[in-house]
């Protein structure tokens, strides 16, 4: 049975297993944090391109944190060192940012979260860099969608079960596989909380959408099969066919009569190319 609650001064930096319905404050400081985690994907637009070290654009991204009073809630947690994850073709998520140049034709996802005021803005986008093959392309155009037709479905009254419904049918009408080992996940003053928001599902199941919750909606979708590789190195999850991977994410927040994005694109980049 789900069990939610409204957070408390004890509760509020605190994961549990219930699912925590914020108020006022929760939902303007998560549009603070949520601004800027969009404001940094579109600044770094003109860096991914070939030739470009991905530890710059961390070292961009880091900085340009600690520039608006933020700091990087991904650089030492649980021993991670660096301040986003950057994805490239085939790794799914987690991948580290290194000083192998970006190449002509790669699809690269670039996912930040800066901790404004205690709160977490969690987002993350598709780049193409250079000319990108045409079915690198439509695996982006894909997973955009699916982000989106997740979206449509976080409403009150409907369930978690129906976003995941919305984001595994049409991901597998186009014969792409929907990741499981991944997911989405309740966000706040706790980066990673309840509840676990799975990309696939059966309509009308899962826990019930009520006004408050706040959680990420961050499909991964892969041009193959939707198996995954962990590597030695215990954080970057790659597609066990070596098939191409893209994903998505935005970090939302039910309302009344449906749901706010708190980290839409200011210069509406929500979709490559930029």
């Amino acid at each position: 049975m789900t069990t939610y609650l409204t957070p408390t001064a004890e509760t509020q930096n605190v994961r549990t297993s219930a699912i925590k319905l914020h108020g006022p404050e929760g939902f303007a400081g998560m549009r603070k944090a949520g601004r800027l985690a969009a404001e940094i994907l579109d600044a770094i637009v003109p860096l991914v391109v070939p030739g470009a070290k991905t530890s710059d654009i961390d070292d961009f991204i880091r900085q340009m944190m600690l520039d608006a009073g933020a700091v990087p809630a991904t650089l030492g947690y649980h021993g991670y060192a660096y301040s986003c994850c950057i994805s490239l073709n085939n790794v799914i998520c987690h991948g580290m940012p290194g000083d192998k140049p970006l190449k002509d034709g790669d699809i690269v996802n670039i996912d930040v979260t800066p901790l404004v005021d205690g709160w977490h803005g969690d987002t993350s986008r598709m780049y193409l860099v250079g000319d990108v093959p045409v079915k690198a392309r439509r695996l982006v155009d894909v997973t955009y969608d699916c982000l989106m037709l997740g979206i449509e479905q976080a409403k009150p009254g409907n369930h978690l079960g129906d976003i995941g419904h919305a984001i595994q049918s049409y991901a597998e009408r186009h014969r792409y596989g929907v990741v499981r080992d991944f997911c989405g996940h309740g966000l706040g003053r706790v980066f990673h909380d309840a509840p676990e928001v799975i990309h696939v599902g059966r309509p009308g199941t899962g826990p019930e959408l009520r006004p408050g919750m706040i959680f990420t909606i961050e499909p991964m979708i892969n041009a193959g099969k939707p198996t995954v590789k962990m590597l030695e190195d215990g954080w970057t999850a790659v597609t066990r066919d070596r098939s191409l991977s893209a994903q998505f994410e935005h970090s939302i927040g039910i309302t009344e009569d449906g749901c706010e994005i708190f980290t839409l694109s200011p210069k509406g980049l929500h979709r490559p190319p930029y």
